[in-house]
């Protein structure tokens, strides 16, 4: 029963998107329209007035970007404030953990003032580049480097290994599994953020799928049937990413540091 609740939204999604207007608002509900309209793909991806093609396109740029981004440079923010002792470290610690107080939306202001004077409106840079750092991101590394086993890293320090040797090549490859979680949290929250590419993405060619979802809706001319194929169509990406690395995700939560 569970199982069908969580798959009805899916049904809504393709059982609408392949209907027409007329049948999704009709007083008599079937399961399925009388005629399945494949042709709402064509209209879908050849609506001039929404990119919907392009913004696939872009927010696979972004969301893999700044997935990458968030994993190299947390990690290694992590890994020192885990691993490197120095004066102050617990400031810089408190620092971070401070930062996941402030609401993101007190933030925006500053953000866009800062990517508006580098001239990075309606670019894709404007989009990546503030999101390629997570205080979040930073901590839960931090956490599972805690943990990580010290005498693999002393056997390293041994041979001859700095500490950036000592993490590419020791602490990096033993923890693809949370590496891998953090990848598929990353990549999700990217793919389906919506206030920052609606007020960055101001030229429809830099669209993310979110934005030209919201393309879809207007008050003048409402493409209902459209906007659910396109919702179906924007979800399968991270759908296939979760059910690539789902296994990860259990397990680097429950590496992280945070079970209770």
């Amino acid at each position: 029963m569970a199982a069908v609740l969580f798959l009805l939204p899916f049904y809504l999604l393709v059982r609408n998107g392949l209907a027409t207007r007329a049948e999704i608002t009709a007083p008599n509900w079937t399961f399925f329209p009388s005629k399945i309209h494949w042709e709402n793909f064509g209209q879908l991806f050849d609506d001039e007035t929404v990119p919907f093609a392009r913004s696939l396109v872009n927010s696979t740029v972004v969301a893999t970007l700044q997935t990458l981004g968030q994993l190299l440079l947390c990690s290694l923010a992590g890994y020192g404030l885990a691993r490197i002792p120095y004066r102050h470290a617990k400031k810089v610690l408190y620092g971070v953990i401070a930062t996941l107080m402030i609401p993101t939306s007190v933030t925006f202001v500053p953000t866009f003032v800062v990517v508006s004077t580098l001239g990075w409106i309606s670019d894709l840079r404007g989009l990546i580049v503030p999101g390629l750092f997570s205080a979040f991101t930073t901590f839960l590394f931090r956490q599972y480097f805690l943990d990580f086993p010290r005498e693999l890293e002393e056997a390293g320090r041994m041979d001859g290994l700095s500490r950036w040797g000592v993490f590419w090549r020791i602490v990096a490859p033993n923890s693809k599994g949370f590496f891998a979680a953090l990848a598929v949290i990353n990549f999700i929250g990217s793919w389906n953020a919506f206030l920052w590419p609606l007020i960055i993405a101001q030229d429809p060619s830099t669209w993310t799928v979110q934005v030209a979802l919201s393309g879809l809706l207007t008050s003048q001319n409402p493409k209902i049937n459209l906007l659910f194929l396109a919702a179906a169509v924007s979800i399968l990406p991270i759908v296939l990413v979760f059910v690539a690395l789902q296994r990860y995700l259990v397990k680097g939560v429950a590496e992280s540091g945070l079970r209770g």
